[in-house]
């Protein structure tokens, strides 16, 4: 299953990161120069069921199709210490079976039913989909709601399961050396933070699970007031609502669930660096992050101008760093920025590249710094900011031709703590993003003293 952002992806601004989250959603951006029409997404309709569960409803009539997304919040950053896995390890889990559904089953029902299905963990949450012919949605449902309260698992397949994840530990990250790196700056960046540890989880500490643990962290979490159902496609609340209520309307609700209070990490000291050779390493590289503001924790339109500023930054091949490292001094065969903006807790933002032959990496991170230190001075130019804010905002209208894209917008928002309406409005409040909001945001966010800079080498370098 995929992990979703947990899996350290790299995004053109939140909102594509949004898209990009979900399996092959095949939006393609096009490049605009000038600012796009004001447009908006439908406002869906939403209504609750009596146990607490928030249910949207996307229409799209185009095709007798619909996506069915269950999102739950709760994340690897909720994980008891010493748990880490636990989250991503339920997410294996929950296809392993309930009293009515053997082992296996639920993915062999679907495929055979003609669709497709997956699922994803983050910090912040998981989720469950799948995308099927509106006459099997009734099925589709009960399947759902069927192993949201009742999965079944013995000791035998627990112990299998966390077999499964240990590989897959093994074959993601241990054996993928800019994976390792990317962990431990995680782990400087956000010391005593749930956001620092790998949404996988530690190889130790997944070793260590126990059946009586996953069962504890099921029946707290996985809850019908916990969740949200998410259905776009061929389908109207009128006519979801029935199958709602009839499927998971009598799940009970946990009662007190906890709240998502999580440590703080404590503030800055000064810029850290890490060095990780490996043989298996081909070819050097840079990257550096920075602790940031999210969706969540921002102040009016600091997300939105963060999100602008690191388009203009490293989002494109238009953008400065790529310019500047791969194109005009050529000393880079690849360079950019991505921003992690939607954690409730905050995020980050990664710079990047890696060096043309010959070329080290101490000399490529002092160019870096340089494009870094001329963009805070200088701030961007009137096209570099309406190219940004246009590109940005093209990608909300482009997923507007995707129920799939609209269905992971939603849920993935909603379950952030972000409202309908500034879903709706968000195409538009990056419009309106001005030249001082990325220069302020980009400042305060883009210091040197908060960073973690990795380089990553060949085993031979270093000696």
């Amino acid at each position: 299953m995929e992990r979703g952002s947990g899996a350290g992806g790299r995004w053109r601004g939140a909102f594509v990161a949004r898209l990009l989250a979900a399996s092959a959603l095949g939006l393609a951006l096009a490049p605009l120069t000038a600012p796009v029409a004001r447009a908006e997404f439908q406002a869906p309709e939403t209504f609750t069921l009596s146990n607490g569960m928030e249910v949207v409803v996307i229409t799209d009539r185009r095709a007798p199709v619909v996506t069915h997304m269950v999102w739950y919040r709760v994340g690897s950053a909720d994980e008891p210490r010493g748990q880490s896995g636990i989250a991503h390890f339920f997410e294996h889990l929950m296809f392993k079976g309930t009293h009515r559904i053997a082992p296996g089953e639920f993915s062999r029902i679907v495929q055979r039913n003609g669709g497709q299905l997956n699922a994803f963990t983050s910090w912040d949450y998981t989720a469950y989909f799948e995308r099927i012919a509106k006459d099997r949605l009734d099925l589709v449902m009960s399947m759902e709601a069927d192993r949201m309260r009742n999965l079944n698992l013995p000791p035998e397949l627990i112990a299998a399961e966390r077999d499964v994840i240990v590989e897959e530990r093994r074959a993601r990250v241990d054996n993928n050396p800019g994976a390792v790196l990317n962990e431990r700056m995680r782990a400087m960046l956000y010391p005593n933070h749930p956001y620092g540890a790998p949404v996988i989880g530690w190889l130790h500490e997944i070793e260590d699970l126990e059946r009586d643990e996953a069962l504890d962290f099921y029946r707290v979490w996985y809850a019908p007031n916990n969740a949200i159902l998410v259905v776009a496609g061929d389908i109207d609340a009128a006519e979801l609502r029935p199958l709602a209520e009839r499927h998971y309307g009598r799940l009970r609700p946990t009662r007190n669930l906890p709240a998502r209070d999580w440590t703080r990490a404590p503030p800055p000291v000064g810029p850290m660096r890490i060095t990780h050779s490996d043989p298996k390493v081909r070819q050097p590289s840079l990257q550096r992050l920075y602790p940031s503001i999210s969706y969540a924790t921002d102040e009016g339109r600091q997300a939105h101008a963060l999100d602008v500023a690191v388009e203009i930054l490293g989002g494109s091949e238009t953008s400065r760093l790529y310019r500047a490292l791969v194109e005009e001094q050529r000393l880079a065969v690849s360079a950019g920025a991505s921003a992690r903006s939607s954690g409730l807790a905050g995020g980050d933002v990664s710079l990047w590249a890696t060096p043309a032959e010959g070329v080290t990496l101490d000399r490529l991170e002092a160019a870096m710094d340089e494009v870094v230190a001329r963009f805070l001075a200088e701030g961007p130019t009137d096209r570099e900011l309406v190219r940004a804010r246009s590109n940005l905002a093209a990608a909300a209208i482009y997923a507007r031709d995707s129920q799939t894209a609209l269905a992971n917008v939603y849920g993935m928002s909603l379950a952030m703590g972000e409202s309908i309406a500034e879903i709706v409005a968000w195409p538009e409040d990056i419009e309106a993003v001005t030249r001082e909001e990325v220069i302020a945001i980009a400042r305060a966010t883009l210091d040197a003293k908060s960073s973690v800079t990795g380089h990553l080498l060949p085993a031979e370098a270093e000696e």
